[in-house]
């Protein structure tokens, strides 16, 4: 969904004069992707990462993985042949009324009225300034995902992260009118920004900014850049957790240090979409900039 010039203009304008309060944005509720190869996807999930699979809980989703009480999904991809998996990023409100109805305020383009899903949930969808499909989503009271059975490898999605072109233009949208805020961000040399980490006003996950892109990415460059990660208090514990589950560390999915400090391991469902996990603490100190926000917390 593409918002039209005019009504960004109006966006921008009126966010400083609206006296519509923000509900709050306390982290991700779920991330959604697009598989050729729902098998091999349920395979890396269920005995790789050891993530609970259920029924899904949202319309269009044919599989549902849950990490602790969040979920990824997955649906049969439209067309083989797209070079983008990446179907929408959820997170969670205290009230999706309330954050329709301020976003509508603002001159953003929202839906007439949030859906009503079962056990009390509430959501609605929308675009950001970049056609990204975003949805915020208020749980029942008795909605609980089932996050503590197993042995997982993590049970914390603590970020998830798309390509962005324009910063500036997502920044009207994330940091001015739902008070996202600076966590960090770095790149590859020193003095260049790749990635800008925008925490959610309550909480501490994080939505990342994949800057400098080409126009046109193929599959693999978007499945590394529009991705998912799942934090973890101790990386070797994580790793020998995969390892006896069957993983082999690989040229392209083994452990090594991020230039936030934090230790990180990336793996690749079948469609070349990355699923990183990583330290919720840093090991080191960070190259680029310090943090400005607090870091996630957890248990592997």
């Amino acid at each position: 969904m593409k918002y039209l010039l005019f009504v960004f203009f109006f966006a921008s304008s009126a966010i400083s004069q609206t006296d519509t309060p923000r509900p709050q944005i306390t982290g991700i509720d779920h991330v959604a992707f697009y598989t050729t190869a729902p098998d091999a996807t349920a395979k890396l999930y269920v005995k790789t990462l050891g993530a609970l699979s259920i029924a899904r809980s949202e319309p269009g989703i044919t599989q549902q993985f849950d990490i602790g009480s969040q979920w990824v999904g997955y649906s049969p991809a439209r067309d083989a042949k797209a070079t983008s998996r990446l179907n929408h990023v959820a997170f969670t409100t205290n009230d999706a009324e309330g954050l329709r109805r301020h976003l509508a305020s603002l001159g953003f383009e929202v839906p007439n009225s949030v859906v009503h899903d079962g056990d009390g949930i509430l959501r609605f969808a929308m675009g950001d300034p970049e056609g990204n499909r975003i949805e915020f989503v208020q749980r029942g009271k008795f909605d609980r995902l089932q996050g503590g059975q197993g042995d997982p490898v993590s049970r914390r999605m603590i970020h998830a992260g798309f390509i962005v072109h324009d910063r500036a233009l997502e920044d009207r949208f994330y940091k001015d009118a739902l008070g996202f805020h600076l966590y960090w961000h770095g790149g590859m040399e020193q003095g260049r920004t790749d990635w800008v980490a925008m925490q959610v006003p309550d909480g501490t996950d994080w939505l990342e900014y994949m800057l400098n892109q080409p126009p046109n990415p193929d599959l693999r460059q978007n499945g590394v850049m529009d991705h998912i990660s799942l934090g973890v208090r101790d990386m070797k514990q994580a790793q020998a957790k995969l390892e006896a589950h069957g993983w082999k560390s690989s040229p392209e999915e083994h452990s090594q240090m991020g230039k936030d400090g934090k230790w990180q391991l990336n793996l690749f469902d079948p469609d070349y979409t990355r699923i990183e996990l990583m330290e919720f603490r840093p090991a080191q100190k960070p190259c680029c900039a310090e943090f400005t926000g607090p870091h996630p917390s957890g248990t592997q």
